[in-house]
């Protein structure tokens, strides 16, 4: 988010921006102390707190309220990008609808607000809905996948569904100690597993074959996003492990009568 210091017409720095947020929040809120939105990371602000999102509609600067939601559900988009197919091409157009209404001045700042707390509401919801039916994170990006042709649930019953969902997402777990973006041998066996596991239940109905490529993609996001955050929980131990060890050789200096420098 960039503010405007409008008596120069300069870009504020990012200092120069939290202090401004500060005020206006501090002004407009009514919030006990200061808070730094962008970076505190002892504050928390989530598009999944329904009072913290009544806050912002009740702000005085609403311009400022616009870009708060904005930031917020940009970041949302931004992780479902990486984790939730279906979530990420959905909302990644409800937003830019909004904000393309928006800044072509056809949605006042109190309208744009409005669509943005109804954005955030669905987010919230979906999210919900994943919780009240048992699924993990992981899980609910299967079953939107599964389910993206509203029409598929006309076919099965959603505990059917919910099966699948589960059982696609364990297979999946058990082969992701593969290097799935450097052999493409392993990506091809990942799909014929998934092909097959979907023809056991009878998935996609006749007539609805196009509903699988969804599912591929959900999977093939996956497996990249997970074999990424293995990459780096690796190099992250190899690092710590590393460190360890240099360590260790300066405490034993002194055994080989090695003199440390003050």
């Amino acid at each position: 988010m960039r503010l405007i210091n409008k008596g120069e017409g300069k870009k504020l720095s990012l200092p120069e921006m939290n202090a401004h947020i500060n005020e206006l929040l501090k002004s407009s809120i009514k919030s006990d102390g200061v808070i730094n939105l962008f970076s505190d990371v002892k504050q928390e602000f989530s598009l999944f707190d329904p009072k913290f999102l009544e806050e912002i509609s009740k702000m005085k600067e609403k311009n400022l309220a616009v870009e708060l939601l904005k930031k917020l559900i940009a970041e949302q988009v931004q992780i479902y990008r990486h984790t939730n197919v279906v979530k990420s091409e959905k909302f990644s157009e409800i937003i830019q609808g909004v904000m393309n209404r928006y800044l072509n001045g056809m949605l006042s700042n109190e309208e744009v607000i409005e669509e943005l707390l109804k954005m955030a509401k669905q987010i919230r919801d979906a999210r919900d809905a994943g919780d009240e039916m048992g699924l993990s994170e992981d899980e609910l990006a299967f079953y939107d996948a599964l389910t993206k042709p509203q029409a598929i649930k006309d076919f099965y019953e959603n505990d059917e569904l919910i099966a699948i969902t589960k059982e696609l997402t364990e297979a999946l777990r058990k082969n992701r100690s593969i290097d799935w973006q450097k052999r493409e041998s392993a990506r091809a066996k990942m799909r014929m597993m998934i092909k097959r596991l979907l023809r056991k239940h009878k998935y996609p109905p006749e007539g609805m074959d196009d509903a699988v490529q969804t599912v591929m993609f959900q999977c093939e996001l996956w497996t990249d996003n997970n074999d990424m955050n293995r990459r780096v929980v690796s190099y992250a131990e190899t690092l710590k492990n590393n460190d360890q060890d240099l360590t260790m050789v300066a405490e034993d200096s002194d055994l080989y009568g090695i003199k440390k420098e003050d």
